[in-house]
C-alpha cells in the first residue's frame, strides 16, 4: 500500500476502499450463507428441519413459516447488495461502511451455524448463535444511534434497516433461545408420526422466552412505532403457536402477542395523529413580550408598546 500514488491514510480514501471491499465481500458472504443453508436444509441427511423434529421444544416453530421469513431476509440482503453498488448519496455510503462488515460477519456465522446444527453440535451452535446475536445487536444499535431511518432515503430504510432488523428479531425471538433449549436438554420425546408425548413438560422456560422477547418488542413498537419489528415479532409468534401441540402458557402468550403487536402499532399511529398536540413555540422577537420592534431594536419612543395611562387630552 505504501507504493500506491494515493494517500491511503486520508479519511475519504479509506472510506472509498472500505466501500469497495464491502461491494465484494457482502455478496460473497451472502452467497455462502444461502448456499450453506440450502444444502443443509435440502440435501444433507439429517437436514436442518429433521434435526428440529428430532428435538422438539416448547418454542419450536412451524418450519415453512420460518423458511419464508429467512427467504425475506435473503431478499432484503440481495437488495442491499445492489444498493451498495449503486449508492450515490454520501449518507448512504457512510451507513454501509458503518454496518457493512458486521453483516458480512453475520452471514458467515450463520453459514457455520447451519453446519454445526446438522452435525448436532448444539453447544457450538449456541455459541455461534450468541455471536450472531451480538453482531446484529451492534449493527442495529449503530443504525439507531448514528443513522436513523428517514423518509429522505427510503431505500436505506427498506434495504439496510429492514433486513438487519428482521435478522435481529429472528435471533432474539427464536434462534438463540431454541438452540439454548436444545443444548440444555429442554426438549420433548418425539414420536413419528404424531405429537411429542411429554409436550406439557417444562412449559415455563418457553413461556418466559415468549413473554420476555415479545415484551421487549412491544416496548420498541410503542416507543418507536417500528413497523419492521412489529411485522417480524408477529411473524415469529405465529410460527410458534401454529406448530401444535404447545404447553398452555406458551400457546396463550404467542397468540396474545400476535394480536397485541399490530394493535400497539395501530394505537401509536392513532395517538400521534389525533391526540398528540404539537408544541407551540413563541417567536423570539415577540413585541408584546420583549418590547422590541420587528427589526430587533428597542421600540421607538411614542410608539404604542402596550397599556398606558389615559391622559386628559384623550378625554378631550
Amino acid at each position: 500500500m505504501d507504493g500506491l500514488p494515493i494517500d491511503t491514510s486520508h479519511p475519504a480514501v479509506r472510506d472509498y476502499l472500505s466501500l469497495i471491499r464491502l461491494q465484494v465481500l457482502t455478496p460473497l458472504s451472502l452467497l455462502i450463507n444461502i448456499a450453506t443453508v440450502v444444502v443443509c436444509a435440502a440435501v444433507v441427511t439429517p437436514s436442518i428441519g429433521e434435526i428440529s423434529n428430532q428435538y422438539p421444544t416448547s418454542i419450536s416453530p412451524k418450519p415453512i413459516i420460518i423458511a419464508i421469513y429467512v427467504a425475506a431476509i435473503y431478499a432484503g440482503q440481495l437488495g442491499y447488495c445492489v444498493l451498495i453498488v449503486l449508492a450515490r448519496k454520501a449518507e448512504t455510503k457512510k451507513t454501509v461502511i458503518k454496518v457493512g462488515l458486521s453483516l458480512v460477519i453475520a452471514n458467515w456465522v450463520m453459514a457455520f451455524w447451519a453446519i454445526a446444527w446438522v452435525f448436532q453440535w448444539f453447544l457450538v451452535s449456541t455459541i455461534l448463535q450468541g455471536i450472531l446475536l451480538l453482531t446484529l445487536l451492534y449493527s442495529n444499535l449503530v443504525l439507531l444511534i448514528y443513522h436513523q431511518p428517514t423518509s429522505a432515503r427510503p431505500f436505506d430504510t427498506m434495504l439496510i434497516h429492514a433486513p438487519l432488523r428482521f435478522f435481529l428479531v429472528l435471533q432474539i425471538g427464536l434462534m438463540f433461545p431454541l438452540s439454548l433449549f436444545i443444548n440444555l436438554g429442554l426438549t420433548y420425546t418425539p414420536t413419528t408420526p404424531g405429537p411429542p408425548r411429554d409436550y406439557a413438560d417444562h412449559p415455563w422456560p418457553g413461556f418466559g422466552v415468549v413473554l420476555g422477547t415479545n415484551l421487549l418488542g412491544f416496548l420498541v413498537i410503542i416507543l418507536r412505532r417500528d413497523i419492521v419489528w412489529c411485522a417480524a415479532a408477529t411473524w415469529i409468534s405465529i410460527s410458534i403457536w401454529v406448530l401444535r401441540p404447545k404447553p398452555g402458557p406458551v400457546y396463550i402468550a404467542a397468540i396474545l402477542f400476535t394480536v397485541l403487536h399490530p394493535l400497539a402499532l395501530l394505537g401509536t399511529y392513532i395517538y400521534s395523529r389525533f391526540y398528540k398536540r404539537p408544541a407551540v413555540a413563541l417567536p423570539a422577537e415577540d413585541e408584546a413580550l420583549y418590547g422590541r420592534s420587528a427589526n430587533g431594536r428597542g421600540a421607538i419612543a411614542g410608539a404604542d408598546n402596550g397599556p398606558r395611562e389615559v391622559d386628559e387630552e384623550t378625554w378631550g
